[in-house]
């Protein structure tokens, strides 16, 4: 015991003492990381990433930047002095557009326009999912209305406008159902061959677990149908917008489109240009939303690619 004892205390004498000649040759201690330099690479990284970002807009904008520049100096410079009248430059558009902001005209008519693009799309967009969910689950149903819908779907919106007016009139019943019935197919058909194209795989799995027909449509098919869905519906958003002002330029009193036809009447081609400028910037902001929801109700093919 004693000598077991003398051993491990001549051990850590041996030891303090290699400690104690390190020392004394000066060898430095381990080096760690300041704060401050982790603190300086964060923030360098970060600067990074967003020049990286910055630059990477930039460069997708540069297509609408050249076309703005364009328009600014191409009635200025390139064309004659005669097409100014009938094609003026961006900054008199932008002075129209704002004169028109301060009146509150503009708000006016984008605010009738909106409601009638919304009302019919939101029509268009119920019918149209309910109605392609069904046709494709339910092949009969398919084969009775398929030669309907096509003879339907191949005659243009804006053919059926006189139609519509003479059975609804020129108020606001004609405007929304024409957006309605022009919104109505593109997310009709693209609900029927987003159930249409689901993996059978997928299928085959689900029922194999025991998922019964509505868990196995709840679950599995509407899912992954989601995305073909969201497709006809930004379709639909598109061609609501353009048939109401196509329908707002025929008959109406209020509306982009009454702005852009009642402005040219009038040979105020600025206010024409911010008017068709409005309705640019509408159909822009309706893709980004649906874009925005389209990510929303698709957050599971993201987890899984993940």
């Amino acid at each position: 015991m004693s000598a077991t004892l003398t051993k491990t205390a001549r051990a850590l004498g041996t030891d303090a003492a290699e400690a104690a000649a390190a020392v004394g040759q000066g060898t430095p201690p381990p080096v760690t990381a300041k704060p401050a330099t982790a603190a300086l690479a964060s923030v360098a990284d970060a600067f990074k990433g967003a020049a990286s970002r910055a630059g990477s807009w930039l460069w997708k904008a540069t297509g609408i930047l050249g076309f703005l520049a364009l328009w600014e100096f191409g009635p200025l410079h390139l064309a004659p002095p005669s097409t100014r009248v009938f094609l003026p430059p961006l900054h008199e558009v932008l002075q129209a557009w704002g004169k028109l902001f301060e009146s509150g005209s503009i708000q006016g008519h984008l605010a009738a326009s909106l409601s009638r693009s919304v009302l019919g799309f939101g029509i268009a967009v119920a019918a149209g999912v309910s109605l392609g969910l069904l046709i494709a689950w339910y092949g009969r149903l398919n084969s009775v209305l398929n030669p309907l819908l096509e003879l339907f779907r191949n005659t243009a919106a804006l053919a059926l406008l006189p139609v519509f007016t003479l059975l609804l009139g020129i108020g606001e019943e004609s405007k929304v159902t024409i957006v309605a019935y022009a919104a109505f197919f593109p997310v009709l058909l693209n609900t029927i061959a987003g159930v249409k194209t689901v993996d059978p795989l997928l299928i085959r799995a689900a029922k194999s677990l025991g998922l019964n027909s509505f868990r196995l449509f709840q679950k599995v098919i509407l899912p992954s149908a989601v995305p073909t869905i969201f497709t006809g519906i930004r379709m639909a958003g598109t061609a609501s917008i353009l048939v109401l002002i196509a329908a707002e330029m025929v008959g109406a009193k209020a509306g982009l489109g009454y702005l852009i036809i009642n402005a040219q009447s009038s040979f105020l081609i600025p206010d024409m240009y911010a008017g068709i400028l409005t309705v640019s910037l509408l159909g822009l902001g309706v893709n980004f939303l649906l874009v925005a929801l389209e990510r929303h109700f698709s957050r599971w093919r993201t987890a899984v690619g993940a």
